[in-house]
């Protein structure tokens, strides 16, 4: 039988192309032996089955064919939880955090605030946050029948099912009564760019998830629209932007009654959220 030691010597000599080849053969064998990293790094000789040998290198290659390891594994950490994922969802991704952290800096604990995630994906933003806040309640919007199914998976094995609702709908459509928050990360790529993407992302995000329009600001548009009718008069409004969307952003709420309050920044150093609130004449 082969010993862990060879079997990831292996694949990082066929994954040399991908960015981080050992952390992802190392996840690959977890998966597939069920190990820790602690037991691999304890016991490089460690004995592996043929058929575990034949499943992992199998999955390898799929990595080397650019597959993401979430795809493969089919979950996610994020914010310091596991989430299922699938190719009905966006990947998420660290930047998101950004938004999860500027939100819960507004969200006080103790508060029963309620919280509107709209096109939620795989529920990363409505079931975190009230993971985070255990008085706070909301409701998940989604066009996807199919992507409200991973959201609700998710918020079940994370065990706030009870407090989060869904709605199948195209952003406001299906949405009534009035929110302490709305938040969204809704696709912002510009329609024509999606072609040159990177292959792990234009081949495994669906691209429901990534199509903001001609100039990607589409969806923006429509959240505006309809986020002052639902906002409660002390409630903010967060969004996820693109790189160089802030001043398009904030432009379009403008003209919806919604005033900047405040810009995020990523690690990169790129305005990654903007928070909204009701403009004085609005209110």
């Amino acid at each position: 039988m082969p010993q862990a030691d060879s079997l990831l010597k292996q694949a990082k000599a066929l994954l040399t192309e991908v960015e981080t080849p050992a952390l992802d053969a190392r996840l690959l064998l977890q998966h597939v032996t069920g190990q820790s990293h602690t037991d691999l790094v304890a016991e490089p000789d460690l004995q592996i089955s043929q058929t575990h040998a034949k499943e992992f290198l199998a999955l390898v290659k799929r990595r080397f064919l650019n597959e993401p390891v979430t795809r493969i594994l089919g979950r996610r950490e994020f914010y310091g939880r596991d989430f299922i994922v699938t190719p009905d969802v966006l990947d998420p991704r660290a930047d998101t955090e950004v938004l999860i952290e500027t939100a819960l800096a507004l969200m006080p604990e103790g508060e029963p605030l309620h919280i509107l995630d709209l096109g939620t994906g795989s529920g990363i933003i409505a079931v975190t946050l009230l993971a985070e806040r255990k008085a706070a309640s909301g409701a998940a919007v989604d066009v996807s029948e199919a992507a409200l199914a991973i959201a609700r998976r998710n918020a079940e094995a994370l065990n706030i099912l009870d407090r989060l609702t869904f709605i199948n709908s195209s952003w406001f459509d299906g949405v009534t009564g009035t929110f302490d928050a709305i938040l969204s990360n809704p696709p912002y790529i510009e329609a024509s760019t999606i072609s040159g993407l990177e292959e792990d992302v234009r081949n495994y995000d669906p691209h429901l998830a990534l199509d903001g329009g001609a100039d990607g600001l589409a969806c923006y548009r429509a959240i505006a629209l309809g986020a002052s009718e639902h906002l409660k008069q002390d409630g903010f409004v967060a969004l996820e932007i693109g790189a160089g969307q802030a001043s398009d952003v904030e432009a379009i709420c403008a003209t919806n009654h919604l005033h900047l309050v405040s810009q995020h920044l990523d690690l990169g150093g790129h305005i990654r959220c903007l928070v909204f609130r009701r403009s004085p004449q609005s209110v």
